[in-house]
Order: C-alpha cells, then structure tokens, then sequence
C-alpha cells in the first residue's frame, strides 16, 4: 500500500519541479542599470522598447585580417580594433566607451593582449 503512494507523489513533485523552472524562465528580468522598464503590455498597446543609444564609429571596426570576429557585436569589433592598434606607442582607447561600454571594454582589453602576443 506505501509503495503504491509512493508512485503518485512522486510524479505530482516532478510535476511541480518542472513547473517550478518553466515559470522562472518566463520571468522578465528587471531591468538593467540606468534603464527604464518597460511598461506592462495590456490589450491594444504596443510594447515600447527604448532605442539604446549608437556609439561613434570609431576610425576601423574591424579587426587585422588574420583575425575573424564574425558574429561578435560591433562595439567589441570596434573595442577588438582600438585595443590592437594601441601595441605602438599611441593608445587608441576611447576612455568614455571604455568606462561605460563593457563590450567595447572587453573587445579593447581581448585586442590589446592578443595583439601583444604576435
């Protein structure tokens, strides 16, 4: 008789464990620092998504040739770009975009190491 119920809890408590992770998929996340959250999409509205702000192309945002970045963002490529060119004695860093732009940050910072390996 107990291993007869044993059966039917167990199936209800997977049921509930994988509804429990279904529902925190669905979650919205909050939203990220310095932006605004998006208002609740309710019958006849339009969700608004604010237009995240386009950073000045820099001179190249491209890579050296032997280098393939397809797929990468074009911050980081811009970032990637700035960080090899700064190997000479000139660093090209712009500090603004370093500071606030962690993919431009991590693509100067992933340029720069590996350019001074070669």
């Amino acid at each position: 008789m107990i291993a007869t119920l044993q059966i039917p809890v167990r199936r209800a408590l997977v049921a509930l464990a994988i509804a429990v992770v279904l529902a925190a998929c669905a979650a919205v996340p909050p939203p990220l620092p310095g932006e605004q959250a998006a208002p609740p999409a309710g019958p006849g509205t339009e969700p608004s998504v604010p237009a995240k702000p386009q950073a000045p192309p820099t001179r190249n945002p491209n890579p050296p040739a032997n280098v393939n970045l397809q797929g990468f963002p074009l911050p980081y490529r811009q970032g990637y770009a700035d960080g090899c060119a700064s190997i000479g004695s000139v660093e090209h860093k712009d500090p603004v975009r370093f500071k606030s732009d962690g993919q431009y940050r991590t693509g100067w910072q992933d340029g720069n190491f590996l350019c001074k390996k070669k």
